[in-house]
């Protein structure tokens, strides 16, 4: 039986890949959250852009490293070129049990909540999680049949989200109100006024505006399914990370031109009120466009992260049997069905939205933060390694990427979240079973990396 996956993702399909794993309900819940934070029209849009230079940096650093090692596993894959099996095992590990199915559980949550109230459901009522359990096992079957049937949910949800988008820039750009502009763009004579003080403010901020950037980095656990992954890889992560930037940006500029900013920091429906001063239709309108967003996303997601555990079995540091490749749709089925399952999990004994978040958002930028600086380790450890794209601005691009990740981790860690220590707590549960159950077998590994 064939372990190969096959190669047939393009460019086009794979920058899709990475803004669609990116633009999943962030931008359409959040900005509220970020403008009750920092109470500031311009520093909220600073905040936003901040976010895009975490993304960008992060993009171009991870660039070098994606077409140095065009395999299977992508971020798993420079982690252990870097740091060796444990560490590189901790992220396999954690990407399965915290980040990406924890992203799948609250994401399908999303959805379901938005089509039941399209069915006519009260909000936050019906079979809210049975209905995402049914959302995560339907999109994780589609994607069981081949790689080019995930190609085109990511194509097809992915350009719906993003004309969603435009119609919401479109109507802040042309149907402003010019009273709201006023109120939100004037700078206020008595100074800005940080409820907790700036870095506080501007870090609180800033766990929402990660978690609506996180993602672009999807496209690279794809590598081993893309034609020409050397050049496919590097340039999907930074178009991904470029275009969601800059439609982030423009969105938050409408909300600002539609919305005052008070109104915007009460609301948990900001897209919806500030379409609605335009749009009698805007809530059905928005109901519909977050749905077909995080849908898509939930399946961009089982897609992609099962080729990390799949890389992993096959370098002989997990379970074997991750390894098998479907005879004829050359799908990881076993790493793609551990994952839903663990998913739905999650959805059954930890089924809230706020808790899904934090418990995925600060593992994940630990983990990102060392991808990051694994480029400077790199460039010291395999100095004559081939590598069709280097690092622009270097070393300043990727210490500017680690040294932002490294601020919001230090400050989520003193707030003291039980559900970033529960996540921890996953961390260190993987490096213990590592060492009792994998470090030694196959040290090499069954595959070359490179």
């Amino acid at each position: 039986m064939s372990t190969e996956l096959k190669r047939s993702l393009g460019l086009y399909g794979l920058t899709m890949v990475a803004i669609g794993s990116t633009i999943g309900s962030g931008i359409f819940r959040t900005p509220g959250a970020v403008a009750d934070h920092v109470q500031h029209p311009t520093f909220m849009l600073l905040l936003w852009i901040l976010g895009g230079v975490v993304a960008l940096t992060g993009a171009l650093s991870f660039a070098e490293m994606g077409s140095m090692f065009p395999g299977a596993g992508g971020l798993y894959v420079y982690l252990r070129k870097a740091y060796g099996d444990a560490v590189a095992f901790s992220f396999g590990w954690y990407i399965l049990f915290v980040s990406t199915s924890g992203s799948i559980a609250a994401l399908s949550m999303v959805s379901a909540e938005h089509i039941l109230y399209l069915m006519g459901y009260a909000p936050k009522t019906g079979p809210i999680v049975p209905l995402a359990i049914g959302i995560t096992f339907f999109l994780t079957l589609v994607n069981l049949f081949g790689v080019k049937i995930g190609e085109w949910i990511a194509n097809i949800f992915t350009g719906a989200k993003l004309l969603g988008l435009l119609l919401i820039i479109g109507a802040g750009l042309f149907w402003a109100d010019p009273a709201v502009m006023q109120a939100n763009f004037e700078i206020p004579r008595s100074g800005l006024d940080f409820p907790e003080g700036m870095g506080a403010a501007f870090a609180a901020g800033f766990v929402s505006v990660l978690w609506s950037y996180g993602g672009w980095q999807h496209a690279s656990f794809m590598a081993a399914e893309t034609r020409n992954p050397q050049r496919n890889v590097p340039r999907a992560m930074m178009w991904g990370a470029l275009t969601v930037t800059l439609v982030y940006v423009l969105a938050n500029l409408a909300y600002l031109r539609l919305l005052p900013v008070g109104v915007m920091g009460q609301s948990d429906i900001v897209a919806t009120e500030a379409m609605e001063q335009v749009f009698p239709w805007a809530g059905v309108l928005i109901a519909v466009l977050i749905a077909v967003s995080t849908f898509g996303t939930t399946g961009i997601y089982c897609m992609t992260a099962p080729r990390i555990y799949y890389a992993m079995a096959q370098d002989g540091i997990f379970f074997p049997w991750l390894a098998k490749v479907h005879p004829r749709w050359r799908t990881p089925v076993n790493a793609m069905l551990l994952q839903s399952g663990w998913s739905v999990v999650l959805l059954l004994f930890w089924g809230n939205f706020k808790n899904l978040i934090e418990y995925v958002t600060f593992i994940d930028w630990i983990g990102l933060m060392m991808t990051g600086a694994a480029v400077i380790v790199l460039r010291r450890k395999m100095p004559d390694a081939e590598r069709q794209y280097r690092t622009s601005g270097y070393p300043l691009t990727p210490i500017i990427f680690v040294a932002i990740c490294l601020w919001f981790v230090l400050f989520t860690l003193m707030g003291q979240s039980r559900s970033a220590l529960a996540g921890i707590a996953v961390v260190a549960s993987g490096l213990l079973v590592y060492y009792t159950v994998f470090k030694g077998r196959n040290a090499e590994g069954r595959r070359s990396s490179k």
